[in-house]
């Protein structure tokens, strides 16, 4: 929920002071990171137009809405969160094979813009989930339904999760890479929140 009430509220009325204070730096286009980056890029738009299914933008991303809210929500269960690793490939695999975009790659395509970012979100749902998976514990908004007090509280393990997490892309089909960092509390001692 925080996540949430920061990126509506707080986030438009921090970036854009960010920005209008920022120069951005020079780019070369013909450097090889630029040359990269827009092939990456026109590739991905070629494709998702080139697919011409059946299914609209808006309908894969209420079906990945839907798993996240039942399967990845405030209570999750280790249950839930192999639910949605199960179906988020398969939602996936869907999308690159019946989306429909219409309109071109040159035009002003607010469903090609959506289109590009149902399908970060697809990446991204399903890493949240892989994360919610291996954190073992209930913790803050992370609510493990199997790790609970008698009370209902959130049951952490502050022994095995004290660290910050941060999982690095291996590319399309392979397993990204949990990198850990752990957290070491000098001024604070970790403690249980009650909600009561």
């Amino acid at each position: 929920m925080q996540g949430l009430a920061d990126g509506y509220f707080v986030l438009p009325n921090t970036i854009g002071n960010y920005l209008a204070g920022t120069t951005p730096g020079a780019v070369a286009a013909d450097g090889d990171e630029f040359k990269a980056g827009m092939a990456e890029a026109e590739g991905r738009v070629t494709r998702l137009l080139s697919i011409n299914g059946r299914k609209t933008v808006d309908d894969f991303h209420r079906e990945l809405g839907h798993i996240m809210w039942e399967d990845v929500g405030m209570a999750r269960s280790e249950e839930s969160l192999k639910r949605a690793l199960a179906a988020i490939p398969g939602l996936r695999s869907e999308f690159y094979e019946n989306l429909r975009v219409p309109g071109q790659a040159a035009d002003f395509n607010q469903e090609l813009e959506k289109a590009l970012r149902v399908a970060d979100l697809l990446e991204f749902g399903e890493l949240l989930a892989l994360d919610a998976l291996h954190r073992d514990e209930s913790c803050g908004g992370h609510f493990r339904v199997e790790h609970q007090t008698d009370e209902g509280e959130a049951l952490r393990h502050d022994d095995k999760f004290s660290f910050v997490a941060a999982w690095e892309y291996k590319g399309n089909g392979n397993e990204p890479e949990l990198h850990r960092e752990p957290l070491t509390f000098e001024n604070v001692q970790l403690a249980v929140r009650s909600y009561k």
